[in-house]
């Protein structure tokens, strides 16, 4: 399977439906549609006090869309990871038709971290994220909800539920619910 076209990725995500791969060297791309999908509420977002001054401290400053193929390179060089090669095409491809978006963390304006998600309507489905620095990820989730609150998006979508997650907001609700905000959320206009 080669790189998966851009109108389908984007008909998949307007469905609630995502791809991830086995690897990153797997061929065949799989595609999920969580019966439970974690979400990160936009007005239920928050950050340790502690967290926030150790960001603060760091140094850290935004980005948008300045690195995207630097972001995902960085969330798939794990270990174990699901961004294939032909994932990781497919979202730069999007990318550059203005529909995936990066948000990054740079210290020294060197790249830190940051994630990376699509963006339709008012939904914005993050995808993955990478730390370089201590504190990045933190960083690239509160740059994010910053963003996303100030230009009106209304659905932040993590796929899954982690306890990590759940410490910034994240809840978990059923198929049916996220079907309901998700189709509310495409009905808006906002821009990444």
């Amino acid at each position: 399977m080669g790189i998966i076209h851009s109108s389908i990725l984007l008909e998949a995500y307007r469905m609630g439906i995502f791809p991830m791969a086995d690897s990153g060297g797997a061929e065949e791309v799989n595609w999920y549609s969580a019966k439970k999908r974690g979400i990160i509420p936009l007005d239920g977002f928050r950050l340790s006090k502690r967290d926030l001054r150790s960001i603060r401290s760091a140094g850290f400053s935004p980005g948008i869309n300045r690195d995207f193929k630097g972001v995902i390179e960085g969330c798939a060089a794990r270990e174990s990871t699901w961004i294939s090669e032909n994932l990781k095409k497919s979202f730069i491809a999007l990318h550059e038709l203005g529909s995936a978006h990066s948000v990054e963390v740079y210290l020294d304006e060197k790249l830190a971290g940051g994630l990376y998600g699509v963006a339709i309507g008012g939904a914005f489905f993050a995808e993955s994220m990478f730390q370089a620095e201590k504190d990045a990820m933190k960083a690239a989730l509160l740059f994010c909800h910053r963003h996303l609150a100030e230009h009106g998006f209304v659905l932040w979508d993590v796929q899954f539920y982690t306890d990590h997650l759940g410490r910034f907001g994240c809840v978990e609700i059923s198929a049916r619910a996220y079907e309901m905000i998700l189709k509310d959320a495409l009905k808006i206009k906002a821009a990444f």
